[in-house]
C-alpha cells in the first residue's frame, strides 16, 4: 500500500511545487484533525427515552430508526421497542422515527431534562413503495457498507448530468464520460470494478443489459427527476435480483406517495449548448385509494469531445392504487438516445494540443436506441408480520449505431473482391449498421416477515428471461459487390434464462448483538445460435449454479458507536463479449469471497465510519486495457487477484450553517500473475510478458471526496465540492507510461428558493464544474503490438472538460 504521504498529490492541470511540498503536512493534518474530533467528545447530560409500538397490537417495534433531524444522533429500538439517546446538550431537538411500512412521527422536543417519549405507530398502504424494495436494501443490522442517496440531494444539482455524475461524491465510486461532461455515455466504477459488475435495480427489477451485463444510463435520460432515493452498496453486498454484484450494487427506487396535487417545471442550460427541460405533473390523492404521476423530459449537448451531441428523450408514468391492504402501482417509462459516437478517444500525441479531438466525421457516426419499460408492482399485508410483495415486469430496446468504415474488405462481410477492369480491388468504402433487438421480462417477489419479537426476515427472488436479436446491415458501399442494401453480413440470438431465490435473516441475540444471514442460489441458463460481427460461429450453451452465502454480526459498543463484521460468496458468469472476445479459449465464471469489517460512531456535530474490506477472487475478468472494435472492453481471466483498502468518512456539523462531509478510500488491488499477450504483425509467434503481484487495471489506490457545505442565510446553501483520484493504469502491466494521472477538480454550487403566492416553491441552482480549469483524463485504454521488429504501445484517452456551468430554474405549483 502506498505510503499515506501520496493521497494528496493534487494536480491542477500543472506541475506544482508547491503541492509537492505542501503533500504531507496536508495529509497529517486531515488525519490528526479526525483523531482530535473522534477522541474529545464532551460529556453532557441530558437524554431521550421512550418505547415505539404498533397502534393495532400495542407490540413493541423492533429496529425502527430514531434520528434527531440536523444531527449526527440517531439509534434503533431494541427487541422490546426501546431506544435511548444520551449525552445531549440542552436545546430544542427534532425527533423524526421511521418504519419501513408505517408512518412517520416527527416531534419537536425542548430538552432542558431527561425526557421519555412513548411512540404508537400506526401502518398506512401509502408507504407501501418503499416496502417493494427493502428486501433488497441494507440496513444497520446488515454487516455491509452502504450509503444512502436521497431525493433532495440528488435534486440540488440534477441540471442534465447523468446518474453516475450526481453520485460522484459518494465513498470509493468515480465517474467517467465519453463526451467529457456528462451528459450521453456515463459511466461509474466502485473500488476499481467496472460497470459490468455492478448491479442495478430499479425498484427491484434487474436494470443490467443481460448480455453485456452493463448498465448504460445514457437510455435513461432525466430518470434522476423521477428518483425518490439511491442505496449503494459496496463489496458483495446483500442478495438481490439479475447480475451478480461483484463490487457493488446500486439499488434505486423511483416509487413516491405524494399525498396533494402538484406541477412542476423544470429548465437549466449550460456549457456545450447544454439545454434541459423537464415537466412533472400529479394528481395527489384521489377518492383516497389513487394517484397518478408524470414526467416528460428532453436534453441536448454538444458535449466536450468534438462532435460528440446527444439528443435525448423520456418520459415516465406512473399510477397508484392503494386498497386497505393491498397496493397496486405501474410504472411505464421510456428513454430515446441519439449520441454521436466519441468512443475513439483521443491519442495520446494529441493531448497537449487538440484535447477535443474525435476521429469520427461521418455526419451520421451516431449510436440510436429506444429503450420501454413496464412495471407492475404490488405489495399485500397478510398479517401484521407478513407482508407479500410480487411485481412483473417487461422492457422492450430496440436501436442500431450507424459507422463509416473506410478501406474495408470484402472478405470481413463475406463478400467476393470486386473487379474493376483488370484491377482487383479486395477494399472499399462500407456504411454499416449494428442492431440489437430484444425483449426482457419475468417476475421479482419477497415475503418479508417483521414480528415484534427477535427475529425478521424475508424470502424472495425472480424468474427473467432476456430474449435478443443481434444483426448488422450494410446500407451502402462504395463499390459493391455482390450484395444487395440491407445485406446482413452476420446474424446470431440470444437466450438467456436467469432465475434466484434467497432466503434472510435478522436475529437479535440480546440488546447489543444482531446476527444476519443470507442465502441464495442463483441459477443462469445462456444460449447462443448463430454468427457474430467477425463472422465467427459463437453457437453454444451455457449453465451455471450459483450458491451465494453471507453471514454477518452487528454489535453496539455504546449508545453512539456500533461495530460490524460480514464475510460473503459472489459469484457470476461471464458476459456476452466476453465470449465473443476469447472464442478460441471459454471464459470461466469467477468467484470472489469478500471480508468486510467495520465501526461508526456519531456525536451531536459529528459523525465517523471507517471501514475496512479484503476481496479475494478466483479467476476474476480483468481488463486488458484494450478494446475491441466497437468500443467494447476485452478481457481475461486470471487465477488469483484481490482488492483490500479501507474506507473512511466524518461528517462534521461545526456550525449551525456549515456542515463538512468527507470520504477517502485507500487500497491495494493486485493481480498475483498476469500474463501479456502482445500480437506480432511480422508473421511470428505472438510475444508473452509474464508479471508478478501487478495493479488491476482502472484501479486507483486513492479516492478522495469532500463536500463543504454553507448556509449564510435561510433558504441559500453554498457548496464547495471537492473530488481526488489517484493514477490508474490503462492495463494490468503497472506501466508507468501507460496510466491515466492523479487528477483532483473541485465544483462549486449554490442552491436557493424563495416560497410566493403565486408558486409553492421557485429554486435556483447553479453549478459550476471543475473551477480550477483542471486538465484530466478519467478514462482510456491502450494496446500493444510488434511490428518491423519493434514493440510499439498506443495509448488513448477520453479527456473531461475544464470549467464549465449549469444554471437551472425550479417552478413548483
Amino acid at each position: 500500500m502506498k505510503k499515506l504521504t501520496t493521497v494528496f498529490s493534487f494536480n491542477l492541470g500543472q506541475n506544482s511545487d508547491f503541492f509537492r511540498v505542501a503533500q504531507t503536512s496536508i495529509a497529517q493534518k486531515f488525519f490528526l484533525f479526525l483523531c482530535l474530533i473522534t477522541g474529545t467528545f464532551s460529556v453532557l447530560g441530558q437524554s431521550i427515552t421512550g418505547k415505539i409500538t404498533d397502534a393495532e397490537t400495542v407490540k413493541p417495534l423492533n429496529s425502527a430508526n430514531i434520528i434527531l433531524v440536523g444531527t449526527a444522533r440517531g439509534t434503533q429500538s431494541n427487541s422490546q421497542g426501546d431506544f435511548t439517546l444520551k449525552n445531549l446538550a440542552k436545546g430544542k431537538y427534532t425527533l423524526k422515527i421511521t418504519y419501513v411500512g408505517y408512518e412517520n412521527f416527527t416531534q419537536v422536543v425542548d430538552l432542558q431534562k431527561d425526557e421519555r417519549i412513548n411512540v404508537i405507530l400506526k401502518k398506512s398502504i401509502f408507504v407501501a413503495d418503499e416496502v417493494v424494495v427493502n428486501a433488497t436494501r441494507a440496513n444497520e443490522k446488515s454487516g455491509v457498507a452502504y450509503t444512502n442517496v436521497l431525493k433532495e440531494d440528488i435534486q440540488k444539482q440534477n441540471l442534465g448530468q447523468d446518474i453516475p455524475q450526481l453520485l460522484n461524491f459518494t465513498p470509493s465510486l468515480v465517474t467517467t464520460s465519453d463526451a467529457g461532461a456528462g451528459i450521453g455515455y456515463t459511466g461509474l466504477r466502485i473500488r476499481g470494478t467496472d460497470a459490468t459488475r455492478i448491479n442495478v435495480t430499479i425498484n427491484g427489477i434487474p436494470y443490467n443489459e443481460s448480455e453485456s451485463q452493463g448498465t448504460y444510463w445514457v437510455n435513461m435520460p432525466d430518470f434522476a427527476s423521477s428518483v425518490s432515493s439511491i442505496q449503494i452498496q459496496r463489496g458483495v453486498g446483500t442478495s438481490t435480483n439479475g447480475a451478480g454484484a461483484f463490487g457493488a450494487s446500486v439499488n434505486v427506487s423511483t416509487n413516491e406517495f405524494h399525498k396533494d396535487a402538484y406541477g412542476q417545471i423544470n429548465a437549466s442550460v449550460g456549457s456545450f449548448k447544454t439545454l434541459k427541460t423537464t415537466f412533472m405533473a400529479g394528481t395527489g390523492l384521489i377518492a383516497d385509494k389513487f394517484t397518478f404521476d408524470a414526467r416528460l423530459s428532453r436534453i441536448t449537448s454538444d458535449g466536450y469531445i468534438d462532435r460528440s451531441a446527444s439528443n435525448l428523450k423520456s418520459f415516465y408514468l406512473s399510477g397508484a392504487y392503494f386498497g386497505k391492504k393491498s397496493f397496486i402501482r405501474l410504472n411505464v417509462f421510456s428513454g430515446a438516445e441519439k449520441t454521436y459516437q466519441a468512443w475513439e478517444g483521443v491519442p495520446e500525441a494529441l493531448l497537449a494540443t487538440n484535447r477535443t479531438f474525435n476521429l469520427y466525421t461521418y455526419p451520421n457516426q451516431t449510436d440510436n436506441y429506444q429503450q420501454d419499460h413496464y412495471q407492475l408492482l404490488s405489495s399485500h399485508t397478510l398479517s401484521n408480520e407478513l407482508t407479500l410483495n410480487v411485481n412483473f415486469h417487461y422492457t422492450y430496446g430496440r436501436g442500431y449505431y450507424e459507422q463509416l468504415r473506410e478501406e474495408d474488405k470484402y472478405s470481413k462481410y463475406g463478400l467476393p473482391n470486386v473487379t474493376v477492369g483488370t484491377v482487383v480491388q479486395k477494399k472499399t468504402d462500407f456504411i454499416r449498421r449494428k442492431w440489437l433487438d430484444n425483449d426482457f421480462y419475468g417476475t421479482t417477489f419477497s415475503l418479508d416477515y417483521k414480528g415484534s419479537g427477535r427475529l425478521s426476515g424475508n424470502v424472495g427472488g425472480g424468474q427473467n428471461t432476456y430474449d435478443g436479436r443481434h444483426f448488422g446491415e450494410i446500407i451502402w458501399a462504395k463499390n459493391p459487390s455482390t450484395s444487395t442494401l440491407g445485406y446482413r453480413w452476420y446474424e446470431n440470438k440470444a437466450l438467456k434464462t436467469d432465475f434466484n431465490i434467497y432466503a434472510k435473516a435478522n436475529y437479535q441475540f440480546s440488546d447489543n448483538i444482531n446476527g444476519f444471514v443470507d442465502l441464495q442460489y442463483r441459477g443462469i441458463g445462456y444460449d447462443m445460435k448463430g454468427i457474430a460481427d467477425k463472422r465467427q460461429d459463437i453457437t453454444q450453451n451455457n449453465s451455471y449454479n450459483f450458491f451465494n452465502p453471507k453471514f454477518g454480526i452487528t454489535t453496539k459498543l455504546s449508545e453512539t458507536s456500533r461495530a460490524f463484521a460480514s464475510y460473503s460468496v459472489g459469484n457470476k458468469e461471464p458476459s456476452r463479449q466476453d465470449f465473443e472476445n476469447n472464442i478460441q479459449k471459454a471464459p470461466q465464471a469467477e468467484t470472489l469471497r469478500d471480508l468486510e469489517i467495520g465501526y461508526q460512531s456519531q456525536s451531536k456535530g459529528f459523525a465517523f465510519a471507517l471501514n475496512g474490506y479484503y476481496m479475494d477472487y478466483k479467476n476474476q475478468l480483468v481488463l486488458t486495457g484494450k478494446l475491441n472494435d466497437v468500443g467494447e472492453a476485452i478481457r481475461i481471466n486470471v487465477p488469483k487477484s484481490y482488492r483490500m483498502g479501507i474506507e473512511l468518512e466524518a461528517g462534521v456539523q461545526a456550525t449551525k450553517s456549515l456542515k463538512i462531509n468527507a470520504n477517502a478510500t485507500f487500497s491495494e488491488n493486485k493481480i498475483l500473475n498476469f500474463v501479456e499477450e502482445v500480437p506480432n504483425y511480422d508473421g511470428g509467434a505472438n510475444v508473452e510478458n509474464k508479471f508478478t503481484k501487478t495493479d488491476i487495471a482502472f484501479s486507483p489506490n486513492v479516492i478522495f471526496g469532500s463536500q463543504i457545505l454553507y448556509s449564510p442565510v435561510k433558504n441559500l446553501e453554498i457548496g464547495l465540492l471537492s473530488k481526488y483520484v489517484g493514477k490508474q493504469y490503462l492495463d494490468n502491466t503497472t506501466n508507468a507510461k501507460r496510466q491515466l494521472n492523479a487528477y483532483f477538480t473541485n465544483d462549486l454550487r449554490l442552491n436557493y428558493f424563495v416560497e410566493t403566492k403565486t408558486f409553492k416553491k421557485i429554486g435556483f441552482n447553479f453549478l459550476v464544474n471543475n473551477i480550477f480549469n483542471s486538465l484530466y483524463e478519467s478514462n482510456g485504454y491502450t494496446y500493444s503490438y510488434i511490428s518491423d521488429g519493434q514493440t510499439i504501445t498506443e495509448n488513448f484517452y477520453y479527456p473531461q472538460a475544464g470549467t464549465n456551468f449549469l444554471l437551472g430554474v425550479n417552478l413548483t405549483f
